[in-house]
């Protein structure tokens, strides 16, 4: 008795058959890898929007943001204005670039009329003028009101590239709070939740230079989109030019 199962018709038919599900597979992985960056296509657009109107609003005070922060809500970028003092002995040191320029955002802790604090980013430094000896001007002293804009903290290192913040040089590659906080000695439960990033109000002696949030925030995902979308079609074409060329051969 012959074996139909095995003869080369019977094992073409397998092969043409797995072939099509291995096709069908791959093209529908890159239809979704396509979808799902449409998908953040729309969210970029949508929070560059929000950012945009965010920064123009009118300001509102600091218990609004906390209350928002409570509920769970987004403060990203919300104006903001607080009063309190300085406590210029206990800044914080973030590394970061400005205007082609390597040096630090520094961060220190304004002390708030309720005993409680808030980490404001003053602003931008060059690394030569890290140390508040050689900036004294820009030492503010007495009550100050702040106008900036409101900043999530971070839950953790966003990336495993980032460094380890330097807690013995005060130098901090992410956003740790609670590693700034218990730096200063300051209480955890005393400390509010968020940053603020102050406006570019100029400083006496020029630094720290205010201003420095950055809004331009890559969006590439339409690019991505017609490359996965591409690269689906491109299969098909090239599946069908193989399917076609071996049918005239048979």
């Amino acid at each position: 008795m012959v074996d139909t199962a095995n003869t080369p018709k019977a094992r073409g038919w397998v092969g043409r058959v797995a072939g099509l599900l291995v096709v069908a597979f791959a093209f529908a992985i890159l239809v979704s890898l396509g979808t799902w960056q449409m998908q953040r296509l729309a969210w970029k657009e949508s929070l560059l929007t929000a950012i945009t109107e965010r920064r123009v609003a009118p300001p509102v005070d600091l218990a609004a943001i906390e209350a928002l922060a409570s509920s769970g809500g987004d403060i990203e970028y919300r104006t903001v204005t607080v009063s309190g003092r300085y406590l210029n002995n206990r800044e914080r040191h973030f590394f970061a670039t400005h205007q082609g320029q390597t040096g630090y955002y520094i961060y220190t802790p304004l002390a708030l009329a309720d005993g409680r604090f808030v980490f404001i980013n003053r602003g931008f430094v060059p690394f030569d003028a890290k140390e508040p000896e050689t900036r004294k001007l820009g030492q503010l002293t007495g009550e100050q009101t702040v106008r900036g804009l409101a900043r999530a903290r971070l839950s953790e290192k966003p990336s495993w590239v980032v460094p380890d913040n330097d807690l013995k040089k005060n130098i901090f590659y992410w956003k740790d709070l609670d590693a700034m906080a218990a730096t200063d000695g300051l209480p955890k439960e005393k400390v509010l939740p968020f940053f603020i990033d102050a406006d570019d109000t100029p400083n006496p002696g020029t630094l720290p230079v205010g201003g420095v949030t950055q809004f331009e925030l890559p969006n590439n995902h339409l690019q991505y989109a017609v490359t996965w979308y591409g690269l689906a079609a491109a299969l098909v074409v090239v599946s069908g030019v193989f399917v076609f060329r071996k049918k005239n051969r048979d």
